[in-house]
């Protein structure tokens, strides 16, 4: 079994033209698909990110406001599954509730170990 990382892009917008209730149902669609992947003992982590942010460069040189990218690019959130390879972690994603709001995409990365890279 290997450790992937997914990161969540898009749906914000349509995620806002929600009302509140159809919000908390949506949220309620998640918490659902990630029990099923906890029972499982395929969750390991995973929360939502802040839109704001900081940007280091260069050591801290220069810090500025962001990330700043289009809606869709947003990185919004993030999971950590365990899956026995990269074609079962891209089969898990697809059940993710992003897509139910138009969202852009979730990449999935293998997470290596310091020896491996």
């Amino acid at each position: 079994m290997s450790n992937f990382l997914y990161l969540f892009r898009g749906g914000d917008d349509a995620y806002g033209k929600l009302s509140q209730e159809e919000k908390q149902a949506h949220m309620q669609v998640w918490g659902a698909w990630m029990g099923k992947l906890q029972e499982k003992g395929q969750l390991l982590d995973g929360l939502p990110l802040a839109e704001d942010g900081k940007v280091v460069h260069n050591r801290g040189e220069l810090v500025t406001n962001g990330p700043f990218a289009e809606g869709a690019e947003l990185v919004g959130g993030y999971l950590i599954v365990s899956a026995k390879d990269m074609d079962e972690a891209v089969e898990i994603s697809k059940g993710c509730p992003i897509f139910d709001y138009e969202g852009s995409n979730v990449e999935v990365r293998e997470i290596l170990s310091m020896d491996q890279h």
